[in-house]
């Protein structure tokens, strides 16, 4: 007797089948790609959650085929995405006193600094970290922002404003070895917040490439070893970083600083590139804090969108 066209059947669909449990495994064990040569690894981690895609995708073969086995099959992998990104995607909650920070990389070739200036302080921060500061438009951000922001600092190419006075401001050293002296991407500042004092990191780590030889993120590593050492050495017990790390937070080459302060607990926001962002390399992370929420802005002049943060002091 023939099968009856449309039914369901256990023995079609292996293949697809297979492609779920891989996809689920490389969701699950992530850390397990190799990163000897190439770094794998870390490109798989850099768009780790739109591994996500393919469950719609294979769930929709499932069904053509009428294949049993990769229907049950796909719900591995929705299941594993579900678990590592699924608590991302629940609406924030809303409490007062939260501390409100903007991270924005407003690109060196920026058209009109004076528009991202005034975008970004419409989202009523207390901080705003700036990365990709020339000399031509600093004066510009600066002058903007100063009535809402009169205390800033600005060592190099980035930049902190704050509603709330800076001390003890200092030059952070995340040079890589191989970089000329005249590159300095980091600062360290003291902000006395209404909370408390809270040490804040602003820092732009070095750029990675694709390329033939893989994905070149040596220089980054090792910018980002140099700023997880300055942070576990911080002796205030908050500390909040915001920056361009050039890095997702699932990226293993980030572990140095990721190990030491937690991520948002909400949102997605990719921030990059800003015409179709794929990833969030703007980053929001923090000590002694909790970062309840983290959410994209309006696209400025830059090729990056501005991530806008609630930060709660202290408190879970």
């Amino acid at each position: 007797m023939h099968r009856m066209r449309g039914e369901w059947s256990w023995t079609r669909g292996r293949a697809l089948a297979a492609s779920a449990v891989l996809t689920a495994a490389l969701l699950a064990f992530h850390s397990a790609v190799p990163n000897a040569v190439g770094r794998p690894g870390s490109l798989l981690e850099a768009f780790l959650p739109w591994l996500g895609t393919a469950v719609p995708v294979l769930a929709g073969l499932a069904l053509w085929r009428r294949s049993a086995t990769a229907a049950v099959a796909v719900a591995l992998p929705a299941a594993v995405w579900t678990y590592l990104f699924g608590g991302l995607l629940l609406p924030a909650e809303r409490a007062a006193g939260d501390l409100v920070a903007v991270q924005h990389n407003v690109s060196d070739e920026n058209p009109d600094p004076a528009g991202t200036a005034r975008a970004l302080a419409a989202a009523s921060p207390e901080l705003i970290a700036l990365e990709e500061l020339t000399p031509a438009a600093l004066p510009v951000y600066a002058s903007v922002l100063a009535a809402d922001y009169p205390h800033h600092a600005v060592e190099g190419t980035v930049g902190l404003w704050s509603k709330y006075p800076l001390t003890d401001v200092r030059h952070l050293d995340i040079r890589p070895r191989g970089i000329g002296e005249g590159w300095n991407r980091g600062l360290r500042s003291s902000v006395r917040t209404p909370h408390g004092e809270v040490a804040v990191y602003v820092a732009h780590l070095p750029s990675v490439r694709l390329g033939v030889s893989g994905f070149g993120s040596g220089p980054r590593d090792e910018s980002a070893g140099l700023l997880g050492a300055a942070v576990a050495a911080e002796r205030l017990d908050t500390v909040v970083l915001l920056g361009d790390l050039n890095g997702t937070v699932d990226d293993r080459g980030l572990a140095p600083v990721t190990s030491r302060v937690g991520a948002p607990r909400r949102g997605l926001a990719f921030s990059w590139p800003a015409a179709f962002p794929v990833a969030r390399i703007d980053q929001v992370l923090a000590r002694g804090a909790t970062v309840r929420d983290v959410r994209t802005l309006p696209a400025t002049g830059s090729d990056h969108l501005p991530v806008a943060a609630r930060v709660r002091i202290g408190r879970p």
